[in-house]
């Protein structure tokens, strides 16, 4: 059997948003068995929540936004891929402003945070969410396919005009990758871009300390990069923080190519709209105990989805 996971004490994070600029203070925390991840605003009247759950995504534009209601929460992959990385099921994460702090542009000093407070079993079964057919989005040069496996893998490649990056392509499976070979790949962009945004109002927290930047020949960073499959690497690590958004555990072959945060959240969405892409077993897939839980998650009423 597969129990859930939830940290064994709180632990709290400082940075600047990336695209406000300004200070944030996160605290992740434990909670109960079967609750999922939520997050808070502590700064907002009544410090309202919202679910980790990809029928609550409001934005896909440069990152993924969660909200319901007046509260939104900003690039929360990054964190969440931490939590798919590490098998954490339930947290309680409480953010004092509308959008993450975006840290050093990857998923490392989250995952490091959480190991630092401590993992602990609960004793609730991990529900898991099976393929059972093919299910593919997308065009002929930008695509997101999901097929059934036994485990969670994804493959990721991507193919850019730019001679850092050109086409690379990264294979993660869930029991033979550490995801310490995924956390430490940041997030990227252009030069150009970056100073396009900065004229909008955006990605005002935006420095060579928090990205990979290029201009039109190189990487423009003084170390470099940090693998040099980098870019690969943070699409796949933001498409393990995306399907955390399907509110259980995932097993399925995830193939992307070229793909971003709107076909991640378009391709859950649907996997769910049809109840014969999927099933909902409680404890491994070799147990083969089915759960009849696939009316009420299709539902929005698992994890607490309301």
């Amino acid at each position: 059997m597969t129990f859930q996971q939830t940290l064994r004490e709180a632990v709290s994070l400082t940075g600047i948003g990336l695209h406000s600029g300004t200070p944030v203070i996160l605290t992740i925390k434990p909670a109960r068995a079967n609750q999922g991840i939520s997050f808070v605003r502590t700064d907002l009247e009544g410090t309202p929540h919202v679910v980790a759950h990809y029928k609550n995504v409001i934005n896909t534009q440069l990152a993924t936004t969660i909200g319901r209601g007046r509260i939104s929460v900003s690039t929360v992959e990054h964190l969440l891929a931490a939590f798919q990385g590490l098998a954490i099921d339930n947290a309680t994460v409480e953010v004092n402003g509308p959008e993450l702090p975006i840290l050093d542009g990857s998923a490392a000093p989250f995952m490091e945070a959480i190991l630092s407070a401590g993992i602990e079993s609960q004793r609730q079964i991990r529900p898991t969410l099976v393929l059972r057919r093919k299910v593919q989005i997308g065009s002929d040069d930008k695509w997101a396919i999901a097929e059934p496996s036994g485990q969670l893998e994804i493959h990721g490649s991507i193919e850019w005009k730019h001679p850092a990056i050109g086409y690379q392509e990264f294979h993660y499976q869930e029991d033979r990758t550490e995801f310490e070979e995924l956390a430490g790949a940041r997030t990227f962009g252009f030069l150009r871009d970056v100073e396009t945004m900065k004229r909008m109002g955006l990605a005002r927290g935006g420095s060579l300390e928090n990205a990979v930047v290029l201009d039109d020949e190189s990487v423009l960073n003084p170390g470099g990069l940090r693998y040099a499959d980098e870019f690969a690497r943070h699409k796949v690590l933001d498409a393990l923080g995306d399907f955390k958004l399907a509110g259980v555990a995932v097993r399925g072959f995830f193939r992307l190519h070229r793909a971003g945060h709107d076909l991640h959240n378009q391709l859950l969405a649907a996997i769910f709209k049809d109840a014969d892409n999927y099933e909902i077993i409680e404890g491994s897939v070799e147990e083969r105990r089915p759960r009849r839980i696939r009316a009420a998650l299709a539902s929005g009423f698992v994890a607490g989805i309301r």
